[in-house]
């Protein structure tokens, strides 16, 4: 660091010197009244043992969640808000236009009651639903694991098979394709239809185009947020059959356009499996 580079530094502690004494001084004049503010120490992406997240740019992954260690996540996934993705002493890996929703948690295994070292591996075009927990497991191709779910090590989804919501798979249990598997520890239940299996497909279509929304909005500055405001409250009382009569054409403004691949008469025709 040459002579500049020293006294740019020393001015730079100067200030923040000084920013620190007049926060201190706010905090005595508050007195009772003072309400500590905490700096969150939350990172959405993290390294772990030299390990690094390698994720896809077109996947979506969302400000409060957690990646860390040997994570790959790939082209059109989404990893939704309070998710933890917790590769440190194995590895996880996404596939392709999956969504790991809300609040799910995904660990892995460097050794259990059989002695294997296990890594959790979800496929392409995979649901798992909200508050799901997947430990050392395979969730193959277009398969389905539903809300509050447990998949304990070694377990096999198999392409096109459902876990119903709640339900806890044990240990090497393997569900075939094309079954719906349910209960606590879960067993057969039925078969798929194949509507059914072309719904869940159709789910996770419907999740990538879903993610990239909520990627553009967290992508958003304050000047842009603060202008969709105003748009909004500009149009939220249009009348437009009063605006036919008088002659008014009001054009809806491009940023307060939703596209059409996730507006909810698009989705009408379409019958999700609920279990």
């Amino acid at each position: 660091m040459g002579s500049l580079g020293r006294a740019i530094y020393t001015v730079g502690s100067w200030i923040r010197g000084t920013g620190q004494a007049i926060d201190r001084l706010g905090v005595t004049l508050q007195g009772s009244n003072y309400v500590p503010e905490q700096v969150s120490k939350h990172r959405t992406i993290m390294n772990v043992f030299q390990k690094e997240p390698m994720i896809s740019k077109d996947a979506f992954v969302a400000p409060s969640a957690a990646v860390m260690g040997d994570v790959l996540i790939g082209r059109g996934s989404s990893v939704w808000y309070g998710v933890v993705l917790r590769g440190d002493v194995n590895s996880i890996r996404i596939g392709s236009g999956s969504n790991i929703q809300d609040n799910t948690l995904v660990h892995v295994a460097k050794f259990n009651l059989a002695g294997k070292v296990l890594p959790t591996i979800i496929g392409d075009n995979v649901t798992i639903g909200h508050g799901a927990v997947l430990h050392a497991c395979t969730v193959e191709d277009e398969a389905f694991v539903g809300m509050g779910a447990i998949l304990l090590d070694g377990a096999v989804v198999e392409k096109n098979a459902m876990v119903g919501a709640g339900s806890l798979v044990r240990q090497g249990t393997r569900i075939p394709s094309g079954e719906v598997w349910a209960g606590n520890p879960a067993k057969f239940l039925r078969k798929l239809t194949e509507e059914e299996i072309a719904s869940i497909k159709e789910s996770a279509s419907i999740y990538t185009n879903l993610a990239q929304v909520h990627s553009t909005e967290n992508a958003k500055t304050f000047d842009e947020i603060e202008l969709e405001k105003l748009l909004r409250k500009k149009f939220e009382n249009r009348d437009e059959d009063y605006d036919s009569m008088i002659g008014v054409v009001r054009e809806v403004p491009p940023e307060l356009v939703l596209p059409q691949n996730i507006l909810p008469e698009n989705k009408s025709s379409s019958k999700a499996v609920s279990l």
